[in-house]
């Protein structure tokens, strides 16, 4: 007896023990997603023989909304808009920063000119895009900024319509990245293996929503509303009901891998490069005029930096160009892109061929050349580099200040 009542003391106060860190456990797997349906109100996104894209957005997401909330008790639900409403694009990143998501999930139909029919899903991630396909998503999705008020302010003077305008997405270090991918990836395997749709794949493009988010993020194509059978799938009950069935599985998938705590305080925030302004002039002896392009057989990735070796100090210093463009291929000395100026540099980074203008180690001469520059490139912006390595240009800056 005396037995009997020991194990039961010992067994109470063991739960005694561990009750707190079980409910420290349960409060630590509290989540919040953002769900975002495409366009709504007046802008009606693509529109098909039948259906507009809003409709079919708003449909699939509250769908998925509903799966999570009955199914997830310990996940959070905020949608982005709930009905046929117009919600400009920074408004829908706002919510989601405001909430504090751990994830954010923008569902989009997709389409293509009159005459042609292509079928299948994709999911994007934020990044620069690789094919001009991709951009024309992008510039389609971004589009909608156009009927915003003062978008131009709001925006900082972003085009989507122009392809200049997508260089700010060269130099993204997105810290969420690689979680992103992850949930791309098991959304496009769901649509794949359980909604039987064509798989287009995982892409990265520059999407204004997805740049604005302070979290890992997707942005869904469910299909094409111009191709009249896809269409008809996603307007069907049957549809709409495969495709958010996809997405939660994938959301389910997706939060198991990534579900311990997360420590805000040491989320790494973006690099906020500090204004260009000048710097107290010294005299120098180097040229104001842009160097000639160096070509060299150096390694691949390797930054293409020329030296003067008759100073072999200036080396050691940081070296300031302009950045004015990025290709996936060499471009040819004549190209229309490079809008007649010259001479022009290139160095190769992730893939891509990165063109520069003008070098010094004074950052006032660069800081010069670059607004003459804006007037062919907008968006051109000052990078650096010290001994053959790309640096932060903030840093770069602080020691031309230090050395001058």
């Amino acid at each position: 007896m005396r037995t009997d009542r020991l194990k039961i003391i010992i067994l109470l106060c063991s739960l005694a023990l561990v009750l707190p860190f079980l409910c420290l456990t349960a409060e630590g797997k509290d989540f919040t997603v953002v769900i975002d349906p495409g366009h709504g109100g007046h802008d009606p996104g693509a529109i098909g023989r039948r259906g507009k894209e809003k409709n079919i957005n708003l449909n699939v997401a509250l769908k998925v909304g509903r799966l999570i909330q009955n199914n997830c008790k310990d996940v959070k639900v905020i949608f982005t808009r709930r009905s046929d409403v117009f919600i400009p694009l920074d408004r829908r990143a706002q919510i989601a920063n405001n909430a504090k998501a751990d994830l954010f999930i923008s569902i989009h139909t997709n389409s293509v000119a009159r005459g042609r029919n292509v079928r299948g899903t994709e999911t994007y991630t934020l990044g620069l895009h690789r094919t001009e396909e991709n951009l024309e998503v992008a510039k389609k999705e971004n589009s909608v900024i156009l009927i915003e008020d003062n978008y131009q302010q709001r925006y900082a003077g972003f085009n989507p319509n122009s392809s200049e305008s997508y260089i700010i997405f060269e130099f993204l270090q997105d810290k969420n990245m690689e979680k992103s991918v992850k949930l791309a990836t098991l959304i496009q395997k769901q649509f794949k293996t359980s909604a039987r749709r064509i798989d287009k794949g995982v892409h990265q493009a520059g999407f204004l929503v997805l740049r604005e988010t302070s979290m890992p993020g997707v942005l869904v194509e469910l299909g094409y509303i111009s191709t009249p059978d896809e269409e008809q799938y996603l307007l069907s009950d049957t549809g709409s009901e495969a495709l958010a069935n996809s997405i939660y599985k994938a959301f389910l998938n997706y939060k198991r891998e990534h579900d311990a705590p997360i420590d805000r305080s040491k989320v790494q925030q973006p690099e906020v490069p500090e204004p260009e302004e000048s710097v107290a002039e010294t005299p120098t002896d180097e040229p104001d005029s842009a160097p000639e392009p160096v070509r060299s057989n150096r390694k691949p990735g390797t930054p293409n930096i020329k030296t003067n070796k008759s100073n072999p100090e200036v080396v050691h210093k940081p070296i300031f160009k302009i950045q004015i463009l990025a290709s996936d291929r060499v471009l040819p000395k004549n190209s229309r892109q490079l809008k007649g100026l010259s001479p022009v540099s290139y160095y190769k980074e992730k893939g891509l061929y990165k063109y520069t203008y003008g070098e010094s180690t004074d950052y006032n001469k660069v800081l010069r050349m670059k607004r003459e520059v804006t007037a062919k490139f907008k968006d051109a912006f000052i990078i650096a580099f010290k001994n053959g390595e790309k640096m932060n240009v903030n840093e770069a800056i602080k020691e031309f200040k230090k050395n001058r």
